[in-house]
């Protein structure tokens, strides 16, 4: 939707700067102010307390950009009122919309990723792998998938091969704290949310369907 106003509003725009319209300077004023203060207030309230305007969630991302977007058109709008110049809402329009769209091509880029269930960037699953077999008692990893299920949520899933040994005397719970504990400090996006199947290195004659 967002993308859709933004070519919208650009293509009006450019249409209003070279016809501009007819508008009615007293109401402008009004809803001029009384839009800038709305939209302020809704843009400190978004930003405050969830960081929408830098890493918050998709939704509340897109919300700053709708209500930024919001905010140019009452400021035109007060230009025209005040001014005169009837082509300011033009320049706005045009403003907001080269605004909108690299945004919302971004945000379009990351939930797509999402949705396609794409390795979270910044994230070597290489190198994960790299860490997670020089641990102590690792005889292997595979079956190694990372994704992100939501904004700032990146979730990964491994087999890992251990020496049988780690079975017979209790030392299997301490591996997964250690596994753990690798994929969610060792690396710039840090996975908090792992799940790890610890294999017995006999268990490779049962496996069934071995990825890498």
């Amino acid at each position: 939707m967002l993308l859709a106003v933004g070519v919208f509003v650009l293509v009006e725009g450019t249409r209003r700067l070279v016809e501009p319209p007819t508008v009615s300077s007293g109401a402008m004023v009004v809803f001029g102010i009384v839009g800038l203060v709305g939209n302020l207030a809704s843009m400190l309230v978004l930003t405050r307390d969830t960081g929408a305007g830098r890493s918050g969630t998709f939704n509340m991302r897109a919300a700053v950009v709708e209500v930024a977007n919001d905010a140019l058109g009452s400021v035109a709008a007060l230009v025209i009122a005040t001014t005169g110049w009837l082509r300011a809402d033009a320049v706005v329009s045009i403003g907001i919309g080269l605004l909108i769209l690299p945004r919302t091509l971004r945000l379009l880029q990351e939930t797509a990723e999402v949705l396609l269930e794409a390795t979270p960037r910044g994230l070597d699953l290489a190198l994960v792998r790299e860490h997670l077999l020089a641990l102590d008692h690792v005889r292997g990893v595979h079956d190694l998938h990372a994704t992100q299920i939501a904004t700032g949520l990146p979730v990964l899933t491994a087999h890992v091969v251990l020496d049988d040994s780690c079975f017979l005397d209790g030392h299997a719970p301490r591996m997964l704290d250690q596994l753990q504990a690798c994929v969610a400090a060792d690396f710039r996006v840090a996975v908090e949310h792992s799940t790890f199947q610890l294999e017995p290195a006999s268990h490779a004659d049962h496996e069934v369907g071995l990825h890498a």
